[in-house]
């Protein structure tokens, strides 16, 4: 998981999910998990990264 997905290609990590944030990656941790569903759809977009085989640098983007 990777605010600056480029810095992480560059240093060739082999599975990146872009977040939103510098200071918090994967939403506002002041939040309850109701009001940021983006940290649910970020953490399962981690999950199937992990599951998945690549060959090379690749970015996992919404969808």
């Amino acid at each position: 998981m990777a605010t600056i997905t480029t810095i992480s290609e560059s240093v060739g990590a082999n599975r990146i999910v872009p977040t939103v944030a510098i200071p918090y990656p994967v939403g506002d941790p002041a939040l309850e998990s109701k009001e940021e569903p983006l940290r649910e759809e970020l953490v399962e977009r981690a999950i199937k990264a992990l599951k998945t085989d690549v060959e090379k640098p690749t970015i996992f983007k919404k969808g």
